[in-house]
């Protein structure tokens, strides 16, 4: 069985983060290891506490899974610090780590930003160059290409600028009123579009880190970059148009549809 590793924080209500990554790795057929940057007291109407792990702990929760059961893909999630973005990308480059999947949670959807100036810096300077791919939504992909995303056109421009900035490919995921959930990937001097239908259902808790380890688990069993984000968008849509309804705000996503 093909391995993958997620690396973010913990989301007591099972909806984001560590939890939804293992449900969906698990669900995409590999098995699931995770190192925890952070606890999170949080439930589908927000955050009420955050926890980080000590740059040190992190460390060695990545020593033990990489000196046993070593990943055939990474995902890297919300990680709130430099310190800690740090030894991500030292474990990283140490062990030679393979299929590293960025998403780099920086603005929620609400445009808020969740990460400091900092860490934003420490995140492009370190831990992005070594990604395969990367996942910015659109005010992520603004901050990371410093232009203004209006339509499309925009897209496609801010992800050619992020891509030859950081020498990786990049998924710059649609929505946020440009069009209806396309996605587009830009590689190699080149890009296409991932069409996708909006499905009407306001529980989207943990979308993001959903799509981004599907496309870790695809990578990790050996899917090209095409295949891998195609496959994990196809998953994304089913857990979404199952229509799970839990909790009093933004609901999580059912990601053991297909066995239910």
């Amino acid at each position: 069985m093909k391995t993958a590793l997620t690396i973010a924080g913990s989301d007591s209500c099972g909806g984001a983060g560590i939890q939804a990554d293992i449900k969906t790795m698990t669900m995409n057929g590999v098995y699931a290891m995770s190192a925890i940057t952070a606890l999170t007291a949080q439930n589908t109407t927000g955050v009420t506490g955050i926890m980080e792990v000590t740059p040190e702990f992190l460390a060695s929760q990545l020593d033990a899974v990489f000196t046993d059961i070593r990943p055939d893909a990474v995902k890297t999630g919300m990680v709130a610090s430099s310190e800690l973005i740090r030894v991500i990308a030292q474990k990283l480059k140490e062990y030679g780590a393979k299929n590293i999947v960025v998403d780099p949670v920086m603005v929620a959807t609400s445009g808020a930003k969740l990460i400091s100036d900092d860490a934003i810096e420490t995140l492009k300077s370190e831990l992005l160059p070594l990604a395969d791919v990367i996942t910015p939504n659109i005010p992520e992909a603004e901050v990371l290409s410093g232009m203004t995303i209006k339509n499309e056109d925009d897209m496609i421009a801010a992800a050619k600028a992020i891509c030859e900035k950081f020498g990786c490919s990049v998924l710059c995921k649609g929505g946020h009123q440009i069009n209806d959930a396309n996605d587009l990937l830009y590689r190699n001097g080149s890009y296409v579009w991932f069409k996708g239908k909006r499905i009407d259902n306001p529980n989207t808790h943990g979308t993001g880190c959903t799509l981004s380890s599907a496309i870790a688990s695809n990578l990790a069993k050996g899917e090209d970059m095409d295949s891998a984000v195609k496959n994990a968008k196809d998953y994304i849509s089913g857990a979404l148009a199952a229509m799970l309804d839990l909790g009093k705000g933004s609901g999580p996503l059912c990601h053991n549809y297909k066995i239910l």
